[in-house]
């Protein structure tokens, strides 16, 4: 068992290439078939059980490079790079929706794979279960498959509202499988965690000794928080919360710029996380997330030869102004990479004719990020360092892991509860505000009320998951949507489902 889990991590990246030899470009036109094969598999092999679980990290860690950007690109905090070859991704950032897009059928498409090798998963640890495993650890096991099955479901319930609950590992289940409203889906997320929860290691992620950075009660938590965040049932969202702030297990990294960056791989901040890795090796096995999509398809980096991008992804003019007026320093900095370009442009749609020193085309890091033709900005979360490459890499963002869930986004939650009417446990909601504030070195505030809990969400989540863009969709601020020349409305809020699923799953159709 030891040299299993000695070499998981490298395990379950390689595991995780394998997925990706295959083209993020092709657009799959069928129900994914269940593909895991169980009839040669020795069950009682009880060293065995922890298999099917790294081939589910790995399916997990494997997204496809469309996915979460359309995931996160309809809020006013971020803007789709124009000019390019993916004019309906630019569309849907302005609400107009193509049902035929690729992008959305790849979406739903990867992510339901992705579903049910979780839901085999799992019956794949209770056959060894059955078979006199360790039931305890057969229980965390099948828990830890079964929150990163719920982040999954959350997000596609987000951005296509009723969808479909899989009953089973055997995908022909959802011909006949009905819709379930999104009430039903976080609900039913919810229900989920709390039977995961006890099973899972009361430990921050890193302290995995098994599975470093793998799924821990504090994960669960944070996504039955979300789901809750969603149904507007304030009192979970808060006792779930002040779970995880008690614990002491989590803490908010210090280093703001370097925390999506390598030196915040596994920070404690960090509650869930895609990890990559290229092995610290100039050259051979790599896994990565494609970074590319957000870097400039211009820039003179610090590292000569260190890749650029496509420059399909930029922080809005709204978002940034937002910011300086605030008096934003780490977080604007860390958050937005600015081109000469765009800086003039800036200054026509502000009136401002100064900014911060640090408001520049080149970067603390020493990269200069060039004039290009598709977007004015860059978003700096999903920007790496040339310098933190490791020699002999050249792609865009190569190494760098991507933050799912982090310890800020709990406090916020938490005093968003608060400011809902619950009751926290915890600290007060002025509290829960100021941590993340004095780490961004911001003034305390007093008297928090939604409206400050909000915009302390947009200054510290911004181009993250679309947090924003659901925010607003929740609490029906849509004028906050509507914004340089877009018009949102309440039928705007959910993606059409894709034509390609429509065509095939019946439950779509009737809807």
């Amino acid at each position: 068992m030891k040299p299993i889990r000695s070499n998981i991590f490298k395990t379950v990246l390689m595991t995780a290439m394998g997925a990706m030899a295959v083209s993020c470009t092709e657009v799959l036109d069928e129900l994914p078939e269940n593909t895991v094969i169980t009839a040669d598999v020795d069950y009682t092999i009880s060293d065995n059980m922890i298999l099917p679980l790294i081939g589910a990290y790995a399916e997990f860690y494997t997204r496809g490079w469309e996915g979460i950007p359309l995931i996160s690109v309809r809020g006013d905090d971020v803007n789709a790079g124009g000019l390019g070859d993916q004019q309906d991704f630019a569309e849907c950032d302005k609400f107009n929706y193509n049902k035929d897009y690729w992008m959305y059928n790849s979406l739903w498409q990867v992510t339901f794979q992705d579903i049910f090798v979780m839901e085999s998963t799992i019956n794949q640890i209770n056959r060894y279960a059955e078979n006199n495993a360790n039931p305890a650890l057969a229980a965390q096991y099948i828990a830890e498959a079964r929150t990163m099955e719920a982040f999954l479901l959350f997000q596609m319930s987000r951005v296509w509202g009723d969808i479909l609950i899989p009953p089973s590992a055997d995908p022909s289940d959802l011909f006949v499988t009905p819709l379930s409203t999104k009430d039903e889906v976080m609900q039913h997320i919810s229900d989920w965690m709390d039977d995961a929860i006890p099973n899972l290691p009361a430990i921050h992620p890193a302290d995995r000794s098994d599975i470093p950075g793998g799924v821990t009660k504090f994960t669960a938590l944070a996504v039955k928080a979300l789901a809750n965040l969603e149904l507007g049932n304030y009192q979970a969202v808060a006792d779930a919360t002040a779970q995880i702030i008690q614990s002491g297990a989590v803490a908010l990294e210090a280093d703001y710029y370097n925390l999506f960056k390598i030196p915040g791989k596994l920070s404690r901040e960090n509650l869930l996380e895609l990890q990559y890795s290229d092995f610290k090796q100039p050259s051979g096995d790599s896994r990565n997330y494609l970074m590319a999509f957000f870097g400039p398809q211009s820039w003179a980096p610090k590292v000569t030869g260190a890749g650029g991008g496509w420059g399909f992804y930029e922080p809005s003019m709204k978002y940034i102004k937002f910011m300086l007026d605030r008096g934003e320093t780490t977080r604007l900095e860390t958050s937005v990479v600015f081109t000469n370009r765009g800086i003039e442009a800036l200054k026509a749609y502000t009136g401002y004719t100064e900014f911060p020193a640090f408001v520049s085309n080149t970067t603390r890091s020493g990269d200069r990020f060039n004039d290009y033709a598709r977007a004015l900005f860059a978003s700096g979360k999903h920007y790496l360092p040339s310098d933190q490459l490791t020699p002999g890499r050249t792609d865009y963002g190569s190494n760098k892991n991507f933050i799912c869930i982090r310890y800020a986004e709990i406090l916020l939650m938490y005093a968003e509860a608060l400011a809902n009417g619950a009751s926290g446990s915890a600290m007060s909601a002025d509290q829960a505000v100021n941590m993340v504030r004095a780490r961004a070195g911001m003034p305390a505030v007093s008297g928090v009320n939604l409206d400050a809990v909000l915009d302390e969400k947009f200054a510290e989540l911004g181009m993250e998951w679309g947090t924003r863009y659901y925010d607003m969709l929740r609490y029906k601020r849509y004028d906050e949507l509507s914004y340089d020349g877009r018009a949102f409305s309440a039928e705007d809020a959910f993606l059409p489902y894709p034509q390609n699923q429509v065509d095939q799953l019946p439950a779509l159709d009737i809807n």
